[in-house]
């Protein structure tokens, strides 16, 4: 029992850090383009991150993209100390990027952290490759999608507003990015919560088939305070900022207006809703990073940064097997002291 409380302890903890770590993807346009104070931003998006759980439980009725997660790997082979590897190493990798700066995604260490100590534990058939391959492909393709809404939807608003006074749109556009902002960060509680949802069932599933009890054999199970812990924890570390992933994001790969920063968050968060109705977690990082490229690639494709944003997709790629390493390293750690 004292060690799933731990490993539950330490869940929070990380949906603390992801929502820190994250905060610039809500706030990053609206802080650059001077709508909001930074800290009038942090507390906007940390509002509407709680909001999505009433929106997930009472509008959506359930926790899909939680149920993915909590079958990265196979139920027979899910005990707490993988667990536990797998949080150690999403927290240290976490702070890392977060120290340097670099927007990489939350969602991808955890799960590259619960698959690597369940792989060092039982080889590959302990994985769900079928799951596994879908998220890795979202890698790839949020970002995609997250560019090619933003392209879109930017050439449609700037052809309807093509007569109208700049003085006047500048205005309109800045009121119009808090909706987006809270669109985005609404998106980001659905997606980003359920994720530490999903490793705290699959803790509660593993310690049942232990002995431990709780009742808990899968998402449905869970007792309603997992669910309003994980959106609330998310909540108080988006208030508490990233400042540096906030100037990657709101400068260093395009200059945004506030009608582009309008255009990014909605794409973005149009991006995280279709995932969430594939109940597949994705980056929300890498979708609004996509979103942002996207609105830059409207003027020319010079006025996106090319070099930081290779540097932030090599980051991308490199999330899940790293984690998965650290996971791996971590779970020989604690095999041989315990």
């Amino acid at each position: 029992m004292e060690l799933l409380i731990t490993i539950i302890i330490l869940a929070l903890i990380f949906d603390y850090i992801n929502g820190f770590h994250d905060a610039a993807n809500a706030i990053a346009t609206i802080v650059s383009t001077k709508v909001l104070t930074p800290l009038q931003a942090v507390i906007w998006a940390a509002c509407f991150n709680f909001i999505a759980f009433f929106i997930a439980k009472y509008v959506i009725g359930d926790f899909g993209i939680a149920n993915t997660v909590s079958k990265t790997v196979h139920e027979q082979y899910i005990t707490l100390p993988i667990i536990l590897s797998g949080i150690i190493a999403a927290v240290i990798w976490n702070l890392c990027t977060w120290w340097k700066g670099i927007p990489s995604s939350s969602s991808h260490t955890l799960i590259g952290g619960f698959a690597g100590a369940a792989i060092a534990a039982h080889g590959f058939g302990a994985i769900q490759s079928a799951v596994i391959l879908k998220i890795v492909l979202f890698i790839f393709l949020a970002p995609i999608i997250g560019m090619l809404v933003a392209f879109l939807f930017t050439l449609i608003v700037l052809n309807i507003c093509r007569n109208a006074h700049p003085h006047t749109t500048e205005i309109w556009f800045k009121r119009l990015q808090l909706v987006s902002s809270a669109l985005f960060s609404i998106g980001h509680g659905l997606n980003d919560s359920q994720k530490v949802m999903g490793i705290i069932a699959a803790a509660m599933i593993a310690a049942h088939s232990q002995g431990i009890g709780m009742g808990v054999n899968g998402v449905a199970d869970l007792p309603d305070w997992v669910a309003f812990s994980c959106f609330t924890a998310i909540s108080i570390g988006t208030m508490s900022g990233g400042w540096k992933i906030v100037r990657t994001m709101g400068n260093r790969i395009t200059r945004v207006t506030p009608l582009e920063g309008v255009v990014a968050e909605t794409a973005g968060a149009f991006t995280l809703y279709f995932t969430e109705y594939l109940k597949i977690p994705v980056s929300t990082t890498h979708t609004i990073s996509g979103a942002i490229i996207g609105v830059g690639a409207t003027r020319r494709l010079s006025a996106v940064r090319w070099g930081i944003t290779r540097n932030l997709m090599t980051a991308w790629i490199l999330t899940i097997p790293i984690s998965a390493l650290l996971a791996a390293l971590v779970y020989c750690l604690i095999s041989f002291w315990g």
